[in-house]
């Protein structure tokens, strides 16, 4: 006799455990767990991102349609990239152009890498029909303003001899003119949100390359280069705008791109998971739910500060529907992570028999986690 459906589905919505499982997989699993302690269980699976790398993939997870793109990668070589497109709206992960993993073996090149990648999938999407384009920003391997992505639009950027720039963020010093060209009229109709979690202005102490260069490979002189570099380019878009925005919140994330999508796309900023939960249709998802299930590799500090778990909990929270969590490691205390709105949370850590499991076993282990999960609050 086959098991009586229990009331109410499940919302299985993690982001990916980074460096070991994509949040499809995630979901996949912990679903997989659920479904065996509880039979009978509707389990949904909704992987989630915060605009970062993974916001693709949430896309595609979600039902849109993948179109392939060959695009410049942050030094130039070519790579193969995509964009998700579901009506007139497309999604446009930076990383899959411009990110720290498109570098070739993985060596940075702090004065050189550029966004052009980054302009060319944004064209993809404006001649494939979209009218609003979500730009999702986060690991960048570029320190170039977006001066890249905006050249690959048709902006012309060029020095004392009326030669055109090379990328990377080091050429920026010697920007003398700026040239607008066909970009005004080639996103016109169109609206470009960009999904983005931080608030570093574009340059100074917390701006792009101050905070985020080290990361990129840059050191003390390579730094002094690049913040040269971003301030003449701010100037000079400054000039021929007659708009300043490199105080503007966001401007510094994703090595200055969020500079030039507001400065020169006309872009507006929303918080990362905020905008890929409406973009997914999470709260239609959640109606009618008994339980979400959210995680992400590390539930610590950063997580209550914009991170997609947390979006996850305040979503389910508005919805009326108890969230819990699974995390690689859990560094937040009980009393921190049920402040947050989580009625259970889950590690892998605690779960593994071995040091090194939790990544090495993580697959294994979320679906554990689902059991366990299934057992406490559903079956329960």
């Amino acid at each position: 006799m086959p098991p009586t459906p229990l009331k109410g589905h499940v919302v299985v919505a993690p982001d990916k455990f980074k460096g070991t499982l994509e949040g499809a997989e995630v979901a996949a699993r912990i679903a997989a767990g659920i479904r065996r302690a509880a039979p009978g269980s509707d389990v949904r699976e909704l992987p989630v991102a915060d605009g970062g790398e993974g916001t693709l993939a949430a896309a595609l997870a979600a039902g849109f349609d993948r179109v392939p793109a060959k695009v410049a990668g942050p030094t130039g070589l070519p790579v193969d990239a995509a964009l998700a497109v579901r009506g007139d709206t497309a999604v446009v992960e930076l990383a899959q152009a411009s990110g720290l993993a498109r570098l070739p073996g993985g060596r940075t090149a702090p004065l050189a890498a550029g966004s052009y990648g980054v302009g060319q999938l944004i064209s993809r999407a404006v001649s494939s029909g979209a009218k609003r384009i979500v730009l999702g920003l986060g690991g960048s391997a570029c320190t170039d303003g977006g001066a890249g992505m905006v050249q690959a639009l048709g902006v012309r950027l060029r020095d004392a001899d009326d030669v055109e720039l090379p990328p990377g963020g080091a050429a920026l010093r010697r920007l003398e003119r700026i040239d607008l060209g066909p970009l005004a009229e080639l996103l016109t109709g169109v609206d470009v949100v960009v999904a983005c979690d931080v608030d570093n202005p574009l340059l100074g102490p917390r701006g792009a390359t101050a905070v985020y260069g080290p990361q990129k490979g840059a050191d003390g002189d390579d730094l002094v280069v690049l913040e040269q570099g971003l301030t003449r380019f701010a100037d000079q878009v400054a000039a021929v705008t007659g708009r300043d925005v490199r105080e503007a919140p966001g401007a510094g994330a994703a090595g200055g791109v969020g500079f030039a999508a507001l400065a020169l796309l006309g872009a507006t900023m929303r918080p990362g998971i905020e905008l890929l939960l409406e973009l997914l249709g999470f709260d239609e998802a959640v109606r009618g739910a008994r339980l979400v299930v959210t995680g992400e590799g590390c539930l610590d500090a950063q997580t209550l500060h914009g991170k997609a778990p947390a979006g996850v909990a305040a979503a389910a929270a508005r919805a009326g529907v108890r969230v819990a969590a699974v995390a690689g490691r859990l560094e937040l205390s009980e009393p921190e992570w049920r402040a947050a709105g989580f009625t259970a949370a889950i590690a892998l850590t605690d779960l593994a028999e071995q040091p090194g499991d939790s990544m090495t076993r993580a697959g294994e282990l979320a679906e554990v986690a689902g059991e366990r999960l299934a057992e406490t609050l559903l079956r329960g």
